[in-house]
């Protein structure tokens, strides 16, 4: 249920009281005089994420142009020789070309 706030008409107390949506704000009783007919105040708008955390609109779009450049990118040509598709054995070994037999290095 949200929270309002509200000043007495008879006091001018301001309070908050937790209420339903479809509360009237002049049945709303003043904790402090016991009046009747209080005014519900314009306040700021809280939210709280609960939970894991949810990506705004910023992070989003950031994400979105993050990959569209990665997509770019990879469509590039390569700038020096020709890409290769990195295998395991290429991996596992210095990073050199295996010699092949019957070259004298």
């Amino acid at each position: 249920m949200p929270v309002y706030e509200y000043r007495c008409e008879q006091c001018t107390h301001q309070f908050e009281a937790t209420q339903s949506v479809h509360a009237r704000p002049e049945d709303t009783v003043c904790p402090q005089c016991s009046g009747v007919g209080a005014t519900r105040m314009l306040s700021a708008f809280v939210s709280k994420v609960k939970g894991s955390h949810k990506p705004g609109f910023e992070e989003i779009k950031a994400y979105d142009m993050l990959n569209e450049r990665m997509d770019r990118f990879s469509k590039l040509p390569p700038a020096m020789g020709k890409r290769i598709e990195a295998s395991p054995d290429f991996m596992a070994g210095a990073g050199g070309p295996a010699p092949t037999e019957g070259h004298d290095s």
